[in-house]
Parts: structure tokens; sequence; C-alpha cells
């Protein structure tokens, strides 16, 4: 006798023996008992997890000669199970619809089913791949399938239930079936490998069972396969060479690489994966589930039933997702998405796949908008480099057990980091401001003057006072404008491009320099700001850059360079440096030498937030 395959010789005979589908076998099985045998049933799902093989056995259910009536086991001994089982049973037809789609094979299937079962209680049809057959063919089936002949029973298989007619569907019983789970191929595969005195590790089983992808069959070919290629004893090593597969280990290292910036660790990884002759877009898939794994690890844990993975991968996400944040994880989804789907149809797919990769380390330096619109620098990763703010992920990293040329980092845990910004961000003193309820405005002791080019005080201390910023409203006085003579000191720099700043609406880069370190160097202006360098390339545009340079041109008697570096200035000292001189150089400078405002300063902490200036209204 020639060999059978594995996946045809342990196929299910009986009910009780189909792994994965428990709501459909119980549901036939209790119809049975009942004597509720449907004329008509659909069954859909995944390919490979038992559609065609539970027919068989529901056919074999309905026709079993052990009893005088249909059974819910079937006795597999008497003749009308064996020639099911063998597929030449004269009362059950399987059809394979795909190639016998059309009308006229519809018709003679219609003629045929007037005659009676020649042996059998039923005759039965079984449709495989229904969802090919035509419209018109359904059509022509269609009175057939409302009113058949009592001893008629329908049974259809498909992988796509949506191509079916709904007019077809409405008059049978629809049956969705699931994809196996992990831990079920699993267990079938051990036990099929102790019947075949196989000796397989665990590893080994986890690789064929993640590789099926919910499907038995397909875990039982590519079993079959590896027990030809290496013989009675199954290892990872030769299952994962013989699919084509990338070691968990191989993902895990590209992780770490993202975590530590390397971009020069990635290209090597790729270039001797490739070298290897992997596919590109195979490890552009494993490297997708393998995130989608760490990303659920990092939402439900590593122990969730969500993951069907085996216990080696559970750990290795579980690191990858201790060293991520949700957001980071769900970008580098996103980013392995697109390279994935551009790999099916884009031409130098190593040249794509080492850009998708690159994506991930460049992700990490990403910038919140909320940094950018705060001004405030970014920190620094222990390991020296650039970091992200503002998420879990600028936390120091612990550097996977697997890398061999990672740096050694301070231990992490799950623990969101500390805030980045020294003050409150912009977004979160509107939270506070909105939610917070409003405080009596406390009236001003006498003997206290307010400042003439200021609106009344109770207006800018109210908002302190309730909220923990202030709106100052200045009128611009008359002055005389002061002509420079000769070389102009530092401060006087200073409070000319602050004021020509805020006169042009840079706030916010006026509000960056006033807290900075200003220095005259020669002809050289220089000013150090806690910013990172990215920020001050992105705030200092053409437009501020003209203003501060005419500014400077107006107050200096000789040409003068201005230079805006970073530079660490403790916060400190920003807060207790001087205010600038009020003499008219500026709204903002004015309503800072208010009485009113610097006494909310000095009680409540609070600051100055927007400067109204009146000076051009009628």
């Amino acid at each position: 006798m020639s060999y059978q395959v594995l996946a045809r010789k342990y196929r299910p005979q009986k009910f009780s023996d189909v792994i994965g589908q428990d709501h459909v076998t119980r549901t036939l099985k209790n119809a049975i008992e009942q004597r509720r045998i449907a004329h008509g049933y659909i069954f859909s799902g995944h390919r490979g997890i038992g559609k065609t093989t539970i027919a068989r056995i529901l056919a074999m259910a309905l026709n079993c000669q052990s009893q005088d009536h249909p059974v819910p086991e079937p006795c597999g001994v008497c003749d009308s199970c064996r020639e099911i089982r063998a597929g030449n049973s004269v009362d059950v037809i399987e059809i394979d619809a795909a190639t016998n789609r059309g009308i006229d094979e519809i018709r003679e299937l219609r003629e045929a089913a007037r005659y009676r079962p020649a042996r059998d209680r039923f005759k039965i049809y079984i449709l495989d791949e229904a969802h090919q057959i035509t419209d018109a063919a359904f059509n022509a089936l269609l009175k057939t399938l409302e009113e058949p002949p009592g001893h008629i029973v329908f049974m259809m298989a498909t992988t796509q239930p949506e191509d079916i007619p709904q007019t077809i569907r409405s008059r049978c019983q629809h049956f969705s079936f699931h994809a196996v789970r992990f831990d079920d191929i699993v267990a079938q595969l051990r036990d099929i490998a102790k019947q075949e005195e196989i000796k397989a590790d665990d590893d080994a089983l986890a690789m064929l069972a993640e590789v099926g992808d919910g499907s038995m069959r397909d875990a039982l070919s590519i079993m079959d396969q590896a027990i030809a290629c290496c013989g009675a004893t199954l290892s990872a090593d030769v299952v994962r060479g013989l699919v084509g597969t990338v070691s968990s280990q191989v993902l895990e290292d590209v992780m770490d690489a993202v975590a530590r910036d390397s971009s020069e660790d990635v290209l090597r990884i790729v270039d001797r994966l490739l070298v290897e002759g992997q596919s590109p877009q195979h490890f552009a898939r494993q490297m997708l589930r393998f995130l989608r794994n760490a990303l659920v690890a990092k939402v439900a844990g590593s122990d969730s039933q969500v993951l069907q993975i085996s216990a080696d991968e559970r750990a290795r996400v579980a690191r990858v997702a201790e060293r991520f944040s949700e957001e980071d994880l769900s970008r580098f989804m996103q980013i392995m998405l697109r390279t994935h789907s551009e790999l099916g149809y884009k031409q130098e797919q190593r040249f794509h796949l080492e850009l998708g990769l690159l994506k991930l380390v460049h992700a990490q330096r990403l910038l919140p908008l909320e940094q950018l619109l705060s001004g405030e620098a970014p920190q620094a990763k222990a390991g020296g480099g650039p970091s992200r703010v503002g998420s879990p992920s600028t936390a120091p990293r612990p550097a996977s057990p697997s890398s061999r040329t990672a740096p050694a980092e301070v231990a992490s845990s799950r623990a969101p980091a500390a805030s980045p910004f020294a003050r409150p961000s912009p977004f979160e003193a509107d939270r506070n401001r909105k939610s917070e309820p409003k405080a009596e405005i406390q009236s001003e002791p006498s003997g206290r003057t307010p400042f003439p080019g200021t609106t009344s005080a109770p207006a800018a201390s109210a908002s302190v006072l309730g909220r923990g910023t202030a709106t100052a409203i200045a009128v611009e006085p008359e002055y005389a404008p002061v002509e420079s003579n000769g070389e102009a000191s530092v401060d006087q720099l200073r409070t000319a491009v602050l004021a020509a700043l805020e006169d042009a609406g840079q706030n916010m880069l006026a509000h960056n320099l006033e807290s900075g370190e200003w220095s005259l160097r020669g002809s050289e202006v220089e000013v150090k700001v806690p910013m990172s360098q990215v920020l001050i390339d992105v705030a200092l545009g053409a437009e501020p850059k003209r203003i501060i340079q005419a500014a400077l041109s107006r107050e200096s008697a000789k040409p003068l360079r201005f230079k805006m570096a970073s530079g660490a200035v403790p916060a400190a000292e920003s807060k207790s440096a001087a205010p600038r001189p009020a003499n008219g150089a500026g709204a903002r400078s004015r309503a800072m030498s208010d009485p009113v405002v610097q006494r909310m300063q000095e009680k409540f902490g609070a600051e100055i937030r927007t400067v109204i200036d009146h000076k051009n209204s009628g």
C-alpha cells in the first residue's frame, strides 16, 4: 500500500476526534439526538480546520447502520461508514464546486435529487468550495434547496461565505468554524508524533503550530515534510530552516538595535539575513507579527491568552514591551505594515526593507508636538544620545540578554517615567485653568499704586489667583525714541531684541531668549538657551533672524552677528534673572514690572501667558 500523508491518516472519524470546533460538533450531535435534522448546511471558515471532515462525519452519522435511526456518533465499522470514509459511497456524493460550477451541472444534480437513495437513509450532496458556483447555477438550485425531498441533505463547505447569495444562506443552517487554537495544535502534533514514534522538542512543535497559522492540515503537512527531511528527530533549527523562518532571537536583536538608536546594527542584521537567502517580504511579515505580539504583551501582559506563541517567544516579546511605550510599538507596527505592503509590488525589495527598518530607528527621535509648543529642551538618554520626551520610552532601557554589543544600561520598570518638563505644559495649564473653580478676587492693599501702563489690577489678579496664569493688558505710553550713540551693552542689546520680537508677534522666541544667557564677544552676540539644536533650528527661522539683526543694527554702532546656541541654564537662575527695564521697549517687560503682577508671581508662582498691547488701538 502506498504511503498516506499524516493529514489523511489522522483525519478525524468521529465528532469527538475533531479539535477546536466544539460549538459545531455539540450543536450537530444535539440536533441528531433531538431528530432536528436540517436539509441544508453551510460550513464556512479558514482552510484546513475541518469543514469537509465534519461534513463527512455528519453524513456517516445520518446513514450509520448500527441502529435504525441516525446516531450522534458513527460506529465507523458498518458498510455505510466505511464507504463514506473511503469516498466511494453511492448515496453520498462529493462535488468539487470549483470545476462543477455551471448551470448544466446543477441541473443534473437537481434531476438526480428526485430519486431515492440506493441503500442508505439519506442521499447527501457535499459541495466543496461552494462559493465558486455561479449566480445562475445558484438560482437553478434555489427551488430544490428550499423544498427538497425528505431524503435529500445538502452540505456546502466554503472559505468565502459572503460570496454565497443571501437567498441560499437563508435556506440553510450556517456554521462558522474557528481557527484552531495554538495550544490545541501543539497538543495534537505531540500526540501524533508519539504515535509515529517521532522525537520532537517543544520548540519544534511550537514552530510547526505557528507556521500552520490556525490550520491543522497545514501544520500536519509541514510536519510530514520535516519528518521526511530529518527522520525520527525534529529540532527547532531544522524546522526553521525547512520553512524559511527567522529566529525570534534575530527579531529581538533588531528591536534591541532600534532601542539603542543603532542604524548600523540594523543594517548588519538585514545584510546577514539576505546573504543567507531570506525573503525580504517574509522577514517583514515576521517582524510585523513580532511587533504585534509585543504590543499585546504591553497592553494585556505577556501571559495573555491573546498571545498564541511559545513560552520562549512570550519572554522575548515581554522584554521588548518593557523597553518601548504603547505609542512607540503602535508607530512601529504602522511603519512595518506600510513596508510589508510596499514589498509586495515594489522593485529592489532590499532597499525598501532597509528603509523601513531605519524608519523604526528614526521614529525614536521624533519630538512630541506638546514639547515643541512649550519650547522645552529634550532629555538625553542614559547612553548619551538624543531621545524623545513625553513618553515612558525615554526612561533608561535594560539591555536585552541576547544582545552582544549593547552597552550596559540601567534597568527600568513598567512605571511611567517622570515628566521631562520643568513646568506644566501649556495644555496641562489650560486644563487646570478650565477645571479649577474661580477664586475670589482679593482687594489691593492701600498705598500700592498700579503701574501706569497697565489696566486695573482686579482683571489680572483674578486670573492669577484662580488659575496660576495671568493675562496682562498693557497700554503703550507716549515716549521719545532713544537714540543709540556708541557701543551698546549686553542688557541694551537684549532689551532691543526682545522688544523687536514681541512687537513682531514672536512671543515664544522672545520668551526663550529672555531666559537665556547673553554674552557679547567682539562683534558676536551669543545666547545660550535650554533648548536642543533641533528646536533652535525650528524656532530661529528666516523672519526672526531678520528682525533680530535689524534690532542689533539699530541699537549698536557697529555690525553684530547673532548666534543662538544650546546650553543648559538652571531653572533657578532663569527664574531669578533680572527683569528687563521698562523703558517702553516691549509690552511684556512693562507687564512684568507691574507691582500687581509681581506680587501674584511671588505669592502664587504664576506666569504671564498672554500680553495684549493696545498701543495702536483707538
